[in-house]
């Protein structure tokens, strides 16, 4: 069975891609029944930053990172910022598909030391000029983070710098990512026209309707929000209302992102492998987003063929690349199933 389409049909895989026309040469079956969908997306993931938040650049440790992704059955991923060339991924075709967008663009002294390209305003159309020419249509931008002398999360850059280096990203057709916990920074990265908000915590319920009517995109990383309160048992003692703050996203996240589907806004799965997490969780973060009251089969569509869509490939259609992921039952009727497939096909490759 084939999904979304529900039909039931053959298809052939010639030269890595999909086919419903009867092939008349010879053929091995590899798949026979089962549910069919185009392998998962993890829409927000850092290849090239270990768990210790060390830099991986050795292009095999950047494939044990794909791998994983791999594996837990992400077959495209977005990868949202990564302080290293990981471009060596794209030349192996056993790994994901990879879509990069180049080096995060933070402020000055406000963002993890040593991860992005650090800073101040008026360099920020010239520094998303830069990284546009060195992504795959992607660029990445940390609009919030704790402001020291605040005490605070606060915005990185002000509203007319990011509306420029937005625009000017537009006019070279890429689109822009911004990373933001926080309320404060998101008017104005909504009014640029940002294209995906990542994490999102701070989406208030008289944001939604703009977002939903402008199509901007959320991609909530609940698996690790849920570190957040690890970060502010960290920072309660010099920095008590960030943690304060910290821990009351953490606690609203849930319910914001049930909002943010309820009003029509897209809601994409997105780890944030990299850094404090482990490659190769997608499965858990479609849970969480299952247990944070958003209808399975909606999760299922979004990590999926949705999310396919959204990123510019095509699905289970004629023609496109043979990247597939079978289940012995329907995934959006029964969730544990994802973490069983019976059969995964990469450019046409079985691979498990």
């Amino acid at each position: 069975m084939f999904l979304p389409d529900e039909v039931e049909r053959d298809a052939w895989v010639v030269d890595g891609r999909l086919t419903f026309e009867r092939y008349t040469g010879s053929a091995d079956t590899v798949v026979e029944g089962g549910w069919l969908l185009p392998g998962f997306v993890d829409a927000h993931c850092h290849v090239g930053i270990g768990t210790d938040g060390s830099h991986v650049s050795d292009p095999e440790a950047l494939a044990q990172q794909a791998i994983s992704d791999r594996d837990a059955g992400a077959l495209l991923l977005r990868d949202a910022g990564s302080p290293v060339d990981n471009r060596p991924v794209q030349e192996r075709d056993d790994l994901p598909r990879l879509i990069r967008a180049g080096r995060h663009i933070a402020r000055t002294r406000r963002y993890i030391r040593d991860l992005g390209i650090e800073i101040e305003p008026d360099e920020l159309v010239a520094k998303v000029e830069e990284q546009a020419a060195l992504g795959d249509g992607w660029v990445k931008i940390a609009a919030d983070w704790i402001d020291r002398e605040l005490g605070d999360l606060a915005p990185t850059f002000p509203d007319d710098a990011l509306a420029a280096a937005i625009g000017r990203a537009h006019e070279l057709g890429v689109r822009v990512a911004a990373h933001v916990f926080g309320e404060d920074a998101l008017p104005g990265l909504i009014a640029a026209g940002i294209d995906s908000i990542e994490h999102g915590t701070g989406l208030t319920e008289d944001l939604l309707d703009e977002v939903a009517r402008r199509g901007i995109a959320v991609v909530p990383t609940l698996i690790n929000i849920d570190n957040n309160p690890a970060i502010a048992e960290q920072a309660q003692a010099k920095f008590p209302v960030y943690a304060a703050h910290m821990r009351a996203l953490y606690e609203t996240s849930r319910a914001r992102v049930r909002a943010a589907w309820e009003a029509g806004i897209p809601i994409f799965t997105g780890t944030d492998a990299g850094g404090s997490l482990p490659h190769g969780r997608v499965r858990d973060e479609i849970a969480a987003l299952v247990g944070a009251g958003i209808p399975q089969p909606d999760v299922i569509a979004s990590a999926s063929w949705r999310a396919r869509e959204w990123l510019g490939l095509p699905g289970l259609e004629e023609g496109a690349p043979a990247d597939l992921v079978a289940y012995a039952a329907d995934p959006r009727a029964e969730l544990a199933t994802i973490a069983s497939p019976q059969r995964m096909l990469l450019r046409g490759q079985v691979i498990a």
